[in-house]
């Protein structure tokens, strides 16, 4: 190690000990984490285990505000999926207007899939006030909250999902995962139906649970050199094979084909992936997410949950990214005033959806 480097890690030090108490994760790009002593001495595992604990004791307090047949079903599955979320007579209304709706949109490529996402922020939610109503109900407001196990607001997104679009190889996101050491929360709101060939979201039952099982396989994952594994996997986001998910006492994926006007809701600290499509084609969802520093004790206390901020987050998000691309990336390009959806595959949709 050179004196430069050694005086670089010298001052960096306390901050990578701080970052030990964050959703910090990649054992690639921080030293700590990446350390093979001190995994070998259990760090992985304690943040994993002490993740996990105080996860369970703040969805304990949330608990109590969720419908009970819907808590009854995430606790079991690590999911929930919700058919007719939207009052049957009211979701073509819906469905028309965002899908008409244009606004500036960001994509990203991942192998041969395209991700483009349309912010719902507050010029979107004065345009479509049913999408306003929707997502202010208590109940998935406290459905989102004891998944995340934080009482904050998500970000939300008109996403959409371009399959086997050019030649980019395999998408990464069909390899089965978990984002991250803890939980967080994922959400779509199906704007058509989704068959077994378009790929749907699939998920290993039971996997957000942290068993002895899993912990042990965390650990052992921790002790392998970074450089020497997928890139995915040694920046935190583990990818997890057949024989792994044996090795965990999981059972195999379900490929999750809903009609239209269906909600799933998802701990994705649990192992899911978006399955293979068989043909060319697009989805389109309402997007959310929510993750925290999973070792906060604390329900809520985040400022930007508050109502206008909140809905703003998104572009600031962006607009962050572009101004330090350079030194910390930006996946997501402009692509212009879009829809979410080209009109031909809108009244495709249509059709299936009627």
């Amino acid at each position: 190690m050179t004196i430069f480097a050694r005086a670089r890690a010298i001052l960096l030090a306390p901050f990578w000990t701080l970052q030990l108490a964050t959703s910090a994760k990649s054992f690639l790009d921080h030293p700590l984490i990446g350390s093979p002593r001190l995994n070998r001495l259990g760090l992985h595992r304690a943040r994993v285990r002490a993740a996990d604990i105080l996860c369970r004791w703040r969805r304990r307090r949330l608990a109590r505000h969720v419908p009970a047949d819907w808590r009854a079903a995430f606790d079991r599955d690590g999911f929930v999926a919700i058919e007719n979320v939207v009052p049957v007579a009211e979701f073509a209304a819906l469905r028309r207007a965002l899908l008409s709706y244009e606004a500036p949109a960001r994509e990203m490529r991942q192998g041969d899939a395209i991700t483009r996402r349309i912010a719902i922020d507050p010029q979107m939610l004065e345009a479509i006030p049913a999408l306003r109503t929707l997502l202010s109900r208590r109940d998935l407001r406290a459905l989102f909250h004891y998944v995340a196990s934080f009482r904050t607001e998500p970000l939300h997104y008109i996403q959409t999902i371009v399959s086997h679009c050019g030649e980019g190889g395999p998408d990464p996101q069909e390899t089965i995962h978990a984002d991250s050491f803890h939980a967080s929360m994922k959400a779509w709101l199906f704007l058509n139906p989704v068959r077994a060939e378009d790929g749907p979201f699939t998920y290993v039952r039971g996997s957000h649970r942290y068993t002895p099982a899993r912990l042990d396989w965390e650990y052992h994952r921790s002790l392998r050199d970074p450089v020497s594994i997928d890139r995915l996997s040694a920046r935190g986001s583990p990818r997890a094979g057949p024989e792994d998910l044996a090795k965990m006492g999981y059972g195999a994926p379900e490929g999750l084909a809903v009609p239209a006007n269906t909600l799933v809701v998802a701990d994705t600290g649990g192992f899911h992936a978006r399955g293979a499509a068989q043909q060319a084609g697009e989805r389109v969802e309402i997007w959310s997410y929510s993750r925290r520093n999973p070792f906060l004790p604390w329900l809520g206390g985040d400022a930007l949950s508050l109502p206008g901020l909140a809905e703003r987050r998104v572009g600031w998000l962006w607009s962050f990214r572009d101004r330090f691309a350079a030194r910390i990336g930006q996946p997501w390009q402009p692509v212009g005033t879009r829809r979410a959806i080209d009109a031909r595959v809108e009244e495709e949709g249509a059709n299936g959806a009627a």
